[in-house]
């Protein structure tokens, strides 16, 4: 039997990707730098900023966003569904930071990130 430890989400900008979800889902947020990781960063030539796999820690799993060169072809075959309690405030505040709702259905609506993952919001039950 295993533990679910990570998600991890190809993508073409991780630091920014990272922080746009880290206000999609309560009780997450961009794994803080330490001096050592600012220092490891910085012998590779990356800075926070730059940072091509960046950690969004939570209660479980960590997402993890990482760059890679490939772009998205088709749809996602995997996606993350959020409840939220207020969904058509959280589409407002989510499109506002880039993304784009796909399709709306009576208690769930599509949307896709700034990068173009597909991701579900659905009302809480």
């Amino acid at each position: 039997m295993g533990v679910l430890k990570a998600v991890v989400i190809d993508c073409h900008m991780a630091p920014e990707l990272a922080h746009f979800w880290a206000g999609v889902i309560d009780g997450y947020a961009v794994r803080a730098y330490d001096d050592a990781e600012i220092a490891r960063l910085a012998s590779l030539g990356f800075s926070p900023a730059t940072d091509p796999t960046v950690a969004v820690d939570g209660p479980r799993p960590t997402l993890f966003f990482q760059e890679v060169r490939e772009g998205k072809t088709s749809k996602n075959r995997v996606h993350l569904d959020i409840e939220v309690s207020d969904r058509k405030a959280k589409i407002e505040g989510l499109t506002a930071q880039g993304a784009t709702v796909v399709s709306q259905f009576e208690t769930w609506t599509v949307l896709q990130d700034p990068e173009g993952n597909e991701f579900c919001l659905s009302d809480q039950q």
